[in-house]
């Protein structure tokens, strides 16, 4: 059996040119629009001011690409972690209302390339890039969808090197036909990919989040591979040729590691490094994943390293737990096992 085309992730030219190929009234492809994006419709049967022919002629071709999680979990500090079919393992994505904010943290592909000693999703591979069509479902399938005011590219995956689904994808949440949202409410992190990284700078207006982890090139090698071929140095150079003093937002991600990277060297080559670049770092205490020998740090800890980096003029903050009772915290997403 043929299998269906998805309109999902379809722009009002692209949708016009299936309504025309299928001889619809031409005004079906605002409707199209409309019923996708607007009204997050996942049934031709409900696009009620569409004629029944045109919602026949529809449904024998196409599929919206609109479908709920198969399974949600619950934390008790009020997180939700949602998994969603995709591939042969699927994918999470986790809801994390706090209170006037509510961020979705939405995936890019099933299970990750990069391999990074800490986390969870890079133990399971890499299976697939995501449809821009399964990355905007994350969002517009959301049973919370009304409550969002923020979303964050932090989910399973490594986005820019899925970059032209990454792309299409935060066009659609940001265009006025679409969605609308404001670009500085969607953060992307990355590990530095610095070809597309270079593009991103230049083609869209999203915030961006840098995981760093450690200033020293030996040590985060063995923590990130991607080192070895974008240094943290080279990419922090490359971001200090971007203009950041617009309302668009960069922060570095630091998973602090008990005895590792929380020293007085660490906090000296961070300030180093980093200099007066417009940024924040997010210190992130470390998540244990089975079967790796890093330690978590403590609240006394955390709370040195941050103000120990605020002494040298970087902004620093820590970054609240969530969801770690049903492994929706940072580095713990993984559908390896569901």
């Amino acid at each position: 059996m043929e299998q269906k085309e998805i309109l999902l992730g379809k722009r009002p030219e692209e949708l016009q040119e299936v309504v025309n190929a299928l001889g619809l009234p031409k005004f079906t492809g605002k409707q199209l629009v409309d019923w996708l994006y607007n009204k997050r419709c996942a049934s031709f049967e409900d696009m009620t001011n569409l004629s029944k022919k045109s919602r026949e002629l529809l449904a024998e071709r196409y599929e919206t690409g609109l479908y709920a999680p198969l399974k949600e979990q619950v934390s008790v500090d009020g997180t939700k972690k949602y998994f969603f079919a995709a591939g042969e393992h699927g994918i999470e994505a986790a809801y994390i209302p706090d209170r006037d904010r509510a961020t979705l943290c939405v995936s890019t592909q099933v299970g990750c390339q990069m391999d990074c000693l800490f986390c969870a999703t890079g133990k399971q591979g890499f299976e697939r890039n995501l449809s821009a069509a399964e990355i905007i479902n994350q969002v517009l399938s959301l049973p919370e969808f009304d409550t969002l005011t923020n979303i964050v590219f932090m989910g399973m995956g490594e986005p820019l090197n899925n970059y032209t689904q990454l792309m299409r994808a935060l066009d659609i949440l940001t265009q006025e036909w679409a969605l609308g949202w404001s670009p500085t409410r969607i953060t992307v992190s990355t590990c530095g990919v610095i070809p597309n990284l270079k593009r991103f700078l230049t083609e869209s207006k999203c915030n961006l989040a840098i995981s760093m982890h450690s200033p020293f090139h030996d040590e985060r090698l063995k923590m990130m591979p991607i080192e070895k071929n974008y240094p943290i140095k080279e990419v922090i150079h490359l971001l200090k040729q971007h203009d950041w003093h617009g309302q668009r937002r960069l922060s570095f991600e630091y998973i602090v590691f008990k005895g590792l990277n929380d020293t007085k060297e660490h906090i000296k080559e961070i300030a180093k490094l980093l200099g007066s670049l417009r940024c924040r770092v997010n210190l992130i205490p470390y998540h244990a994943v089975p079967g790796i020998p890093l330690k978590s740090p403590d609240n006394n800890s955390m709370a040195w390293f941050r103000d120990a980096l605020n002494d040298k003029g970087i902004i620093a903050t820590i970054r609240a737990s969530r969801g770690q009772d049903i492994d929706a915290a940072c580095g713990l997403l993984s559908t390896k096992q569901s």
